[in-house]
């Protein structure tokens, strides 16, 4: 029997990571990176684990929707909520009442994905699994019935879901091996943030290089000159055959994103990430159809990110070609559920998934789907890398591993949420250890 769910607790966890300008960007000058902390408590010794991501204030709103969500799980059995994941999912995004504050958007659906996952990651411990073997290991069939279709089926189908994931069965054993041996590439956005000093910078990617780093990324979009002294520095720094990503974190509008990377174009970044609104599709087609007909922004291509909310964001991008890249996020969207729409969207579109990770957990979280991409989706490693983000890994109990700038496959059961308590309590907000000290 699988357990059945008996209590929600949420707690705020916020930690202080704008004193040293941690995560800093053009849109988001001074973030602490913080998380709504969900544990779901069974009527056995086994709990579920799960978060989202935010950046200080207005995680106590992301707590208070999870808690008001919380009434639709408890009572719930693993066994019937895995039974029809997708029926779950749809109650957790379609209450008549509480779907109004989105639908499948901004607060109620970060909560939503905080639920989630403790969701999957107490699935995965009851099957002694790390999620993505759990994944993996499923067939096509159960996998697909996890997603919910609705909005979507003009582009893709649980049919051809279904057949997609059928086709890529060939050769999915030895992938497999091939993960565990190697891992899956990875590039580092910890060198660059914005508020970083010159000097800072240059050290962080003197010490990536020696540690085997290729793939780097670079904050810009605050002032024009500042990015263009910034990205000759790391392009010198990092040289001419390493790779360079850079990400405006949604700050211009598009004539302004056209202009400014057109001056950043000699440096040759990979991407432009979120150069405008997120809710922009036509401008960010826009962007695109400018940079084919180009000869100076030729090599810059344009992923949408953290920001694309649900998976009918995403559909519309890649019906208007809009995207060249795409960066789903274990957090933003609505868990494992909807990241496994996206990614069988982008693989009918043959548009490479990169996720977008960092944060509080979210390596720990996007490695497990990233895994399953690789192994059961798109067998294919090409113009593919998850972004690595070197800060608070220290604060769950199975943090992530790096080895030759790859993340190797977690092994322990779950989806690697679980944080320490000890950190949980000294970082709680308002009355943990760390911020009463720091409000003195």
């Amino acid at each position: 029997m699988l357990p059945k769910i008996i209590n929600v607790t949420v707690k705020d966890v916020r930690f202080p990571t704008s004193t040293e300008q941690h995560g800093s960007d053009a849109m988001h000058t001074d973030p602490d990176y913080s998380t709504a902390y969900v544990v779901l408590h069974t009527d056995s010794e086994l709990k579920g684990f799960g978060f989202t991501f935010t950046l200080g204030k207005g995680t106590e709103i992301v707590v208070c929707a999870v808690e008001s969500l919380s009434r639709l799980v408890v009572g719930k059995s693993l066994e019937e909520i895995v039974r029809d994941f997708r029926g779950f999912y749809r109650l957790l995004t379609s209450d008549s009442q509480m779907r109004w504050l989105g639908p499948e958007k901004g607060v109620i659906h970060v909560a939503t994905a905080a639920v989630l996952n403790a969701v999957w990651d107490l699935w995965a411990r009851a099957e002694g699994k790390p999620l993505w073997k759990l994944l993996v290991d499923m067939d096509p069939e159960q996998l697909v019935s996890c997603i919910d279709f609705r909005y979507i089926t003009d582009v893709l189908t649980e049919k051809e879901a279904v057949d997609l994931l059928l086709k890529a069965q060939e050769g999915r054993q030895q992938r497999e091996d091939q993960m565990l041996s190697e891992g899956y590439p990875a590039y580092t956005t910890s060198c660059a943030w914005l508020g970083y000093s010159d000097q800072q910078l240059q050290q962080l990617c003197a010490d990536a290089l020696r540690g085997g780093w290729t793939r780097f990324k670079l904050k810009v979009g605050a002032d024009l000159e500042d990015d263009v002294r910034r990205c000759r520095l790391i392009r010198q720094m990092i040289g001419p055959n390493n790779t360079l990503m850079i990400d405006a974190n949604q700050k211009w509008d598009v004539d302004e994103a056209v202009s400014w990377v057109s001056r950043l174009a000699e440096f040759k970044p990979l991407w432009i990430e979120e150069p405008t609104s997120p809710d922009d599709i036509l401008g960010q087609a826009l962007r695109y159809r400018f940079s084919e007909t180009h000869s100076q922004t030729e090599t810059i291509t344009s992923p949408f990110s953290l920001k694309c909310h649900n998976r009918v964001m995403f559909k519309q991008l890649l019906q208007a070609s809009a995207l060249q890249f795409v960066q789903i996020d274990s957090c933003r969207l609505g868990s494992v559920n909807e990241n496994l729409a996206v990614m069988l969207m982008a693989h009918k579109f043959k548009v490479p998934v990169c996720p977008h990770s960092g944060g509080v957990g979210l390596c720990e979280l996007v490695q497990h789907l990233i895994l399953f991409d690789y192994i059961c989706v798109s067998a294919s490693l090409n113009n593919r890398m998850c972004e690595y983000v070197d800060h608070l890994h220290e604060h769950f109990t199975s943090p992530v591993v790096i080895k030759d700038a790859h993340y190797l496959p977690p092994k322990d059961p779950g989806y690697s949420c679980e944080m320490l308590d000890s950190s949980v309590q000294r970082y709680q907000f308002p009355d943990g250890e760390v911020w009463l000290q720091m409000n003195k």
